[in-house]
């Protein structure tokens, strides 16, 4: 049987999509490492052409998508997991090209098996009689919460309510349409790319294709950014010539907003490597900012800043429609942890505000211990700090009764959704 079309590893390995798709899942279910990185570190200097690329990246994305129904599947043709920790990723490859992808049979069969002796994960019979039964099968009938691991699916039913709870599960399980964040003119931008407006500065693309392909990418006209992720910099409302600090600053889409409107912006940002991303994004774009190389909790500006904005690390369980890999590569006590870290992330960050400055916090997680309790923790501790409602004029969506924005997956199902946010402006007493 001839086998899949494959490329060469900087180290002149020969790998296929669908080994390199094996090795991401391992990376992610069995290391808990994020499979870009993962995906970015294998496919470096190799000659593996775009449209392998997408199918590998289509391949991990719909196990991850999809692991709770793939995973009941094989259940019920496993008497147990086989021994290999990779070959139950295997497996989950091959039902997710029969099931939901509905690749060639011959070929989803064909490959697994060949991977199965090339690899030496799991006898070449059992993944081949595994597979053979679910050929022509759709995939099992999963209510939305079922897609969510225990852990997750418990959480939101608390915090959410069961019925917005599910609402957010089915919005994490499409695939999210692409946002754009345009510097000016989006309606002249949908009508160039085939988008709509969104936001105050998004198109959204319902079918994208290659980013990089798209009109405008090469001019910087724009730059790939969630609507909900534009949030932050918009309430933080920075004007011309005003000194903006942009923290945790990587990979650099809020500090394109604030340069776009007329702010003087520093960004720090931890990781080097992020922030070599940082600077050629900037540079793609035309755009110009201090970026600086520092951990948060060591920086020590020469003076305050007029605006500080945080976009703190945290769980990221708003993402998971874009990021489906955090659903299991999280747990519950992963929460605890980054909240701790956001509490005093949030206590440096306000002494970066000048008398009468704003603060912004915001973080791209669900859990109320990340979002609401650390802010009602921070509002406690520094009484020099107070609330600055945000208005449902300014962000195009109703604030909570305190004041503050949250947003969520299953908000603007007709256009696709968007990413879970909380978000609160803060003012420094002068």
């Amino acid at each position: 049987m001839p086998t899949e079309l494959q490329t060469r590893t900087s180290a002149g390995r020969a790998i296929s999509a669908r080994e390199l798709a094996l090795r991401v899942l391992d990376a992610t279910l069995l290391d808990r490492e994020p499979p870009e990185a993962r995906f970015a570190q294998l496919t470096l200097g190799t000659d593996m052409e775009a449209r392998d690329r997408a199918f590998a990246r289509l391949l991990y994305t719909t196990v991850l998508r999809q692991k709770a129904a793939i995973d009941r599947v094989l259940a019920l043709h496993l008497t147990s997991e086989p021994k290999q920790r990779s070959a139950m990723n295997l497996l989950r490859l091959g039902v997710a090209q029969l099931l939901y992808l509905k690749t060639a049979p011959h070929a989803a069969v064909g490959e697994s098996v060949e991977l199965a002796k090339r690899r030496r994960l799991a006898p070449p019979g059992l993944v081949n009689a595994v597979l053979r039964k679910l050929v022509g099968q759709d995939p099992p009938p999963l209510a939305p919460l079922e897609t969510l691991p225990d852990w997750l699916s418990e959480r939101w039913t608390t915090s959410y309510g069961a019925e917005l709870a599910a609402a957010m599960a089915a919005a994490a399980q499409k695939t999210p349409p692409l946002d754009l964040t345009v510097k000016d003119d989006p309606e002249g931008w949908a009508a160039k790319l085939g988008g709509r407006v969104v936001g105050p500065a998004t198109v959204r693309l319902a079918d994208a294709g290659q980013v990089e392909e798209l009109e405008g990418f090469t001019g910087g006209a724009w730059w790939v950014q969630d609507l909900a992720a534009t949030l932050p910099a918009h309430v933080l409302r920075p004007t011309s010539g005003e000194r903006v600090l942009d923290l945790c600053a990587a990979p650099g889409g809020k500090t394109a907003q604030l340069l776009v409107a007329g702010a003087v912006v520093t960004s720090i940002e931890r990781d080097a490597t992020r922030a070599r991303r940082l600077r050629a994004n900037l540079q793609r774009l035309g755009l110009e900012a201090e970026v600086v190389v520092a951990d948060l909790l060591d920086f020590s500006p020469v003076e305050p800043f007029e605006a500080v904005l945080l976009d703190a690390p945290c769980t990221a369980t708003g993402t998971i429609r874009r990021h489906p890999d955090i659903m299991w590569t999280k747990n519950a006590a992963d929460i605890a942890t980054m909240a701790a870290l956001q509490q005093l992330l949030l206590a440096k960050a306000a002494t970066f505000v000048a008398p009468g400055g704003r603060l912004v916090y915001a973080v791209c997680s669900l859990e109320p211990e990340e979002g609401p309790q650390v802010l009602e923790r921070f509002l406690e501790a520094h009484p020099d700090f107070a609330r600055a409602p945000i208005r449902e004029a300014e962000a195009g969506f109703l604030p909570t009764a305190e004041g503050d924005l949250r947003t969520h997956p299953a908000l603007l199902p007709e256009s696709g959704g968007m990413d879970g946010f909380f978000i609160a402006r803060l003012t420094k007493k002068a």
